[in-house]
């Protein structure tokens, strides 16, 4: 095994009342959650507090954590869970905060013209309803398997497709009319 301790291990630990070991987990899967977190919120500020609020409530739910499935998993449905409650209490959706890529050195017009892509991309997933957009971000930005997103969202597997299908058509929609 690498220098790293495994997830497994950790968890026992935390569970026993290690609170380094618990920090550790935060440290590890931190910027995996927040990733979620501002894709699904289009905030930094409430992507930040779901972030805490997500390990808040790891914490006080570790007991319950079995170990059937990993601890990603786990977390990544903490936050999409929380992040669907939030997104439920703000609808209409919001003014989105977008993220810009910064590239160095690149022709003005090529980064300007990659900036408008990536508000309208932005933008098209935050239209989509909820549930299409934990779907879609879960699979395509942080790379979770199909199966994975069955046990993160607790839905069928048919459900997870169709969610999936029906938010890319959407999200290709409103970019070929952004075009």
């Amino acid at each position: 095994m690498s220098g790293q301790v495994d997830d497994a291990i950790l968890v026992e630990a935390a569970q026993d009342g290690d609170l380094a070991a618990f920090e550790a987990i935060v440290r590890r899967h931190q910027a995996a959650v927040y990733r979620v977190a501002l894709r699904m919120l289009d905030s930094r500020a409430d992507a930040q507090d779901v972030t805490q609020e997500t390990f808040v409530r790891a914490w006080r739910s570790l007991g319950s954590f079995r170990r059937h499935s990993a601890v990603s998993t786990w977390l990544y449905r903490i936050v999409t869970r929380r992040c669907l409650d939030l997104i439920a209490k703000r609808r209409p959706t919001e003014e989105l905060n977008r993220l810009e890529p910064q590239p160095a050195g690149r022709d003005l017009a090529e980064t300007a013209e990659q900036r408008e892509q990536l508000w309208a991309v932005t933008r098209a997933i935050g239209t989509l309803p909820a549930e299409q957009r934990a779907a879609l971000v879960l699979r395509e930005f942080e790379g979770l398997s199909y199966q994975e997103l069955v046990d993160v969202l607790d839905t069928s597997l048919p459900a997870i497709k169709g969610r999936i299908h029906r938010a890319r058509l959407a999200v290709l929609e409103q970019t070929v009319a952004w075009r």
